[in-house]
């Protein structure tokens, strides 16, 4: 199996413990994914995270999940993770356009 990027691996982390309408700190992120100790590189990527359109940056509160971007999420976790589209399905519970949604 292969392994997920750094991206991928703080995604899905997010998506597994978002709290809606609670942001999730660079740090609690970090502890919590799966990264083999790759701090350097997740703090970085971390950082690209914050201008995501997918992603709303809170400062010193964290990061959370755009509900009103979920499209471009569900695009990159398809894409770029290799997720199946039941599983963003079943995970993405609040992308509304989802039955729609073109995964060429």
């Amino acid at each position: 199996m292969k392994k997920p990027s750094v991206k991928c691996a703080l995604l899905a982390t997010m998506i597994a413990k978002h709290k809606w309408g609670t942001p999730i700190t660079e740090e609690i992120l970090l502890n919590l994914s799966a990264i083999d100790g790759d701090y350097p590189t997740a703090r970085d990527v971390y950082a690209d995270l914050r201008s995501e359109p997918y992603i709303t940056y809170r400062g010193n509160r964290g990061i959370e999940l755009n509900k009103s971007n979920f499209d471009i999420l569900a695009d990159i976790l398809y894409h770029e993770c290799g997720w199946e589209s039941w599983v963003i399905d079943s995970r993405l519970k609040h992308y509304e356009g989802i039955k729609d949604h073109d995964w060429a």
